[in-house]
Order: structure tokens, then C-alpha cells, then sequence
């Protein structure tokens, strides 16, 4: 099986390149977090002088990550499965069953999409901001948004596809 930074047999090179993009974008925001947090312990403990919204730069950090990791994640398969029935089931079975997850799993992740977008825009038309910085919220809302419709595709697409375990 292909890892995700191995060009993809059907996806072409800008598959390639957008999960490279990907991958950097979540090195780097993990980078932010790593580098805020310690910041933030040396100098609370050690300057008495913490980082002012350091809790705040870190909640939205979190969030970026979490959701532009989800579509590596859905492409590469290593979401948290728990197959009771699989090892029972003959292999037209099985092919039954990944195509039906991940025609739930599409749809689930449209329906979240679909409700944070909605969420975003309300985001914005109210100014909603972060307490000490006043950073605006929707952005977040509307990335974690676009990564979850980006992951409804990419589930829909993997359990269509031919697969040696299916």
C-alpha cells in the first residue's frame, strides 16, 4: 500500500502535490504549537511573563491541525476502524461492506461540511472573535469545513476503489 507522500497510482501528480502541501501545512502548524507551548512555559516560569492569548493561539492552532490533517488522514485510511464482522464475511461481502462505510462515512462528513459552513457564516455575520486577541472564528469554522467536504470526497472515492484487503 502507497503511503501518503508516495505519488499516487491514480491521482496523478497533483494529488501528489497537495498532499505534500497538506503534510506541510500540518508540519507547520505543529511546528506553531510546539514552539508556542515551550515559549510559553519558559517564559511564564521562568520570566513570570506568559504569552498573552498563548491559550487562545493554541485552541486555533489545534483546530487548524486536527482538521487539515483529516484529509491525509481519510487518503491514507488510518482512521480508527473497528471490523467485527470482516474477518467472517467472504471478499464480495467485504467489497459490500467498504463501499457501504464509506458511503456512511461520506455522508457524515458532507452533513458535518454542510453544518460548519453554516456555522462559519454565522461566525461571521456576528464578529465573532477570540476573547483576548480578538482573532476572527469563521475562518476556522470554514477550513474545518472545506477539510471535511474535501474527506467526504476522498471517502467516497476510496471505497470505490479496487483494493487488495477488500
Amino acid at each position: 500500500m502507497a503511503s501518503p507522500a508516495d505519488p499516487a497510482p491514480n491521482g496523478g501528480e497533483n494529488e501528489n502535490r497537495l498532499t505534500r502541501a497538506l503534510g506541510l501545512l500540518c508540519g507547520l502548524l505543529l511546528f506553531g504549537l510546539i514552539a508556542l507551548t515551550c515559549t510559553d512555559v519558559v517564559t511564564r516560569y521562568w520570566f513570570n511573563a506568559p504569552i498573552n492569548g498563548a491559550f487562545e493561539l493554541t485552541e486555533l492552532l489545534l483546530a487548524a491541525l486536527i482538521f487539515a490533517a483529516l484529509p491525509l488522514t481519510t487518503a491514507a485510511g488510518q482512521h480508527v476502524e473497528v471490523d467485527l464482522l470482516a474477518g467472517l464475511a467472504s471478499r464480495p461481502a467485504r467489497r459490500v461492506m467498504n463501499g457501504l462505510a464509506a458511503l456512511i462515512s461520506s455522508v457524515v462528513l458532507a452533513v458535518i461540511a454542510w453544518r460548519l459552513t453554516l456555522h462559519g457564516l454565522r461566525l461571521f455575520e456576528d464578529g465573532a472573535v477570540t476573547n483576548s486577541l480578538t482573532l476572527p472564528l469563521a475562518p476556522v469554522a470554514w477550513l474545518a469545513a472545506l477539510s471535511c467536504a474535501a474527506s467526504a470526497v476522498i471517502a467516497l472515492l476510496r471505497g470505490f476503489r479496487p483494493s487488495d484487503e477488500a
